[in-house]
Parts: structure tokens; C-alpha cells; sequence
């Protein structure tokens, strides 16, 4: 898999936990269904939200560490130039 379509897939990744993260904090919040539901409700809303935690944070954490690797090189590479 090339750099490229890495740092796409870990891009999509990261959208993706953003949004669970968001519809977690959004049920809890807003919905009225999750509050009929009791404690089943804030479960389920919480797992949005920890399942979007796991998806985004060390997504961001590796893309970081590829752009900041990248840059590093390139500047190496202009130095040597």
C-alpha cells in the first residue's frame, strides 16, 4: 500500500470516529429515545462514543508521525541539495 492511500484510509478512519464520537454525544443529549431507554440508552451511547475514541486517537497520533516523518525527509533531502 503506497503513502498515499495509507494516509487516505487512516483519514477516513479518523472522519469516521469523529462522527461516532459525535452521534454518541448527540443521543446523550438530545434524544429522547435514549432516555426512554435508561441505562441501556447511556450504554449505548457511550459505546459511540468509546468506539469512536478508539478510532480517531491513534489515527491521529500514526498520521501525525507519517507527515512529520515526511517532512523531516524532505528537508534532509534539501539540505543535501
Amino acid at each position: 500500500m503506497t503513502d498515499k492511500k495509507l494516509i487516505l484510509l487512516l483519514k477516513i478512519v479518523m472522519i469516521v470516529g469523529i462522527c461516532l464520537i459525535l452521534t454518541g454525544v448527540y443521543c446523550h443529549m438530545y434524544s429522547e429515545t435514549v432516555e426512554a431507554m435508561g441505562v441501556t440508552g447511556i450504554m449505548l451511547s457511550a459505546c459511540l462514543v468509546a468506539v469512536g475514541m478508539i478510532l480517531s486517537l491513534p489515527t491521529k497520533m500514526y498520521l501525525t508521525f507519517i507527515l512529520v516523518k515526511r517532512e523531516a525527509d524532505a528537508s534532509t533531502q534539501a539540505r543535501s541539495n
